[in-house]
């Protein structure tokens, strides 16, 4: 196996990492709008806070799948369509996310804001939960053969190199083999570690009522998140962890969210501490999932001989070169300039940090109007 590929497949679980931490929070807080803000002007001081952030962190998810494809196609190639149709309604939940962050400041009214703010809520659900799902088919195994590409029929074990030469791996399952409990325990085990993480991201960044609710749910979130995860994580590794080496990622996430849930009740209230040790634990958490993954990138439930390997799934050497060279480059720039932009927009946003106007007023929408002739 090319060495190189470890490194890609060990990275691309690091831009999965920035990403789940990075948007997990941005999910969370849009989930959480309807229960850490009651008006409109708490509302627009909820959105505020990742206004500077959100479409940054959305690089983390488009540079793990663009090195997904460039390291390892064949992982890509089947991933994409035997999940298409989950993928393709996690595509649309993130558009209209984007449209509801962007759209609820265009017109001056507040019912037009609710609007927008209750499908922001509904992607903020949406989204983690069907993440959850997908990675939990990762680490269980989803109904995959090696088939001829023409007839798709089955090939029957052992798969040489010679064999792949010819075939391909195929999603045969069809969408709802996808859905299993063990699978949907794991999207509600990420999507409340979104919104314990949401929870905490607001204490640190709002003032006022909407930094006091967001405190209350902190703590119970927190508290959800540690049980769930717990359940699904030794459900994982006891049934489908394939190394001693998951136990390791899996010790450091449990005491990182613990330590998390406990600086997040009223007793302790590190709101900093909490927020950090939370990343961690997602940190863990997806390193877990790629250690019980190993040494496959898909695995197989139907039989471990069509399980897809890292090492038929990968690049060329040359091909992981050139990526691994504009890694170092670019790597480097983007870390530095997404903590430089944390830094800058690290103050608190109270209420009179929102504006008492936003967007037209719906009287001056004139219907056929074109904004480019007026």
């Amino acid at each position: 196996m090319d060495w190189l590929s470890i490194v890609w497949f060990v990275l691309i679980a690091v831009l999965w990492t920035g990403y789940m931490i990075l948007e997990g929070f941005d999910l969370g807080v849009g989930a959480l709008l309807p229960f850490v803000a009651k008006n409109d002007e708490e509302r627009s001081q909820a959105v505020k806070t990742i206004g500077p952030h959100w479409d940054g962190n959305e690089v983390w998810l488009l540079t793990a799948g663009g090195a997904t494809f460039a390291a390892f196609p064949e992982w890509y190639a089947t991933m994409f369509s035997g999940m298409y149709l989950a993928l393709f309604v996690i595509l649309v939940l993130l558009i209209l996310r984007i449209a509801a962050i962007e759209w609820r400041k265009m017109i001056d009214s507040v019912k037009w804001r609710r609007t927008w703010d209750m499908l922001h809520t509904v992607t903020g659900f949406g989204v983690p939960l069907l993440f959850g799902v997908a990675f939990a088919n990762l680490v269980q195994g989803m109904k995959i053969e090696v088939v001829d590409p023409m007839t798709l029929e089955p090939v029957a074990p052992p798969i040489t190199d010679e064999v792949l030469v010819h075939s391909v791996h195929h999603l045969t399952g069809g969408f709802f083999s996808l859905l299993t409990v063990f699978t949907l325990l794991g999207g509600l085990a990420v999507l409340l570690l979104a919104l314990s993480q949401g929870a905490q991201f607001l204490s640190l960044k709002t003032s006022g009522p909407v930094q006091e609710r967001a405190e209350a749910l902190s703590s119970k979130l927190s508290l959800a998140a540690v049980v769930v995860v717990a359940v699904w994580a030794l459900w994982a590794v006891l049934a489908y962890a394939g190394s001693v080496w998951a136990w390791l990622p899996l010790v450091v996430a449990a005491l990182a969210l613990i330590a998390s849930a406990a600086w997040s009740q009223k007793a302790l209230n590190k709101s900093v501490a909490s927020f950090l040790a939370s990343s961690v634990g997602i940190a863990g958490a997806v390193a877990f999932i790629f250690v019980a993954m190993a040494p496959n990138v898909m695995k197989s439930s139907i039989d471990p001989a069509y399980s897809l390997t890292i090492a038929q799934a990968s690049s060329s050497h040359a091909t992981l070169v050139v990526m691994i060279t504009v890694a170092i480059i670019m790597v480097p720039i983007v870390l530095a300039y997404t903590a430089y932009s944390y830094w800058v927009f690290r103050k608190r946003i109270s209420p009179n940090d929102v504006s008492d106007s936003q967007g037209l007023l719906p009287k001056q929408i004139r219907l056929g109007a074109n904004f480019l002739q007026g």
